[in-house]
């Protein structure tokens, strides 16, 4: 009896047991499912952290590109806008020096005009001088001839008929013939009386207008005043030849004078224009040929 209880307590004890196991192993489980539920939880979550990772990675490179084109972009303006500010300094420094030369070329045209105008008032003064001394002279030069002419009592003589001249007095004061006039007017010349080649080289214009030797007349008193170094007179003279008669033998020459005259007096621009002229009007003349060294030396 006593046996039997004791196995009757084992079996309960083991019962007992058996059922305390159950429940730990139901709250294990129980544990487990949780357990496993918190890591798909866990590594849900952290797909997602990756995947948001990533794309904040794909963002930032993104940003950075961006970020690095613009840097290369704002470089490469600043390149250009340092190249466009170095060559306007040169443009500017350029220009400046231009404007310094070009000042510097009035002022020396100022000053040699200034001597021009001063020699040119001299000369005036000169000239109203010498008409002076020349209109006192005419006076005391009429004052003895009225003398004479009350000593010899030519007053009475005048009264009557005056004889016929003679057949030479007639015959000189006939104007000259145009070649007479130009020859004698180009033989003072070459024999460097100027004032008697000007006037007969004048005579010859106002008598025989239409002759053609005007042409030639008028080139030769532009290269008297060019002889006496009036350049400034000698280039309007010029300048009636280039006018009056474009496709006379002188008008390439009439171009070339007239561009030396304005080297003499310093306008080397206008002399340019001058020599351009003559070559782009009279291509084939010897004239042209030095115009053309001419322009290769300004």
């Amino acid at each position: 009896m006593k046996n039997k209880t004791i196995w009757i307590g084992l079996v309960a004890a083991v019962l007992l047991c058996s059922c305390a196991l159950q429940d730990d192993v139901y709250t294990l489980d129980h544990r487990l499912s949780a357990l496993e539920r918190r890591n798909l939880e866990l590594e849900k979550q952290n797909r997602e952290l990756e995947t948001h990772n990533q794309d904040l990675r794909q963002a930032k490179e993104s940003i950075t590109s961006r970020v690095e084109g613009i840097d290369q972009s704002i470089r490469d303006d600043e390149m250009q806008l340092r190249g466009q500010y170095a060559g306007l300094a040169a443009q500017v420094q350029a220009l400046q020096e231009s404007s310094q030369m070009i000042s510097g070329r009035l002022e020396e045209i100022e000053y040699l005009l200034n001597q021009k105008l001063e020699g040119f008032e001299d000369n005036q003064l000169k000239n109203r001088e010498r008409m002076d001394r020349l209109a006192t002279d005419m006076a005391v030069v009429q004052k003895r001839m009225d003398v004479i002419e009350q000593y010899l009592n030519l007053e009475a003589g005048q009264a009557q008929k005056p004889s016929k001249p003679p057949v030479s007095a007639v015959v000189a004061a006939k104007p000259a013939s145009d070649q007479t006039l130009y020859a004698e007017a180009k033989k003072a010349f070459d024999d460097g009386d100027v004032d008697a080649a000007r006037k007969g080289f004048t005579q010859l214009i106002d008598n025989y207008p239409q002759s053609p030797q005007a042409d030639n007349a008028q080139f030769w008193i532009g290269e008297t005043y060019y002889q006496e170094k009036w350049y400034e007179k000698a280039i309007l003279e010029y300048q009636k030849v280039i006018e009056k008669y474009p496709s006379g033998n002188k008008a390439p020459a009439a171009l070339l004078k007239q561009g030396l005259s304005f080297l003499n007096i310093g306008e080397t621009n206008n002399a340019r224009l001058v020599f351009k002229e003559l070559v782009a009007k009279h291509p084939s003349t010897n004239e042209a040929g030095i115009a053309k060294q001419k322009l290769e030396s300004l």
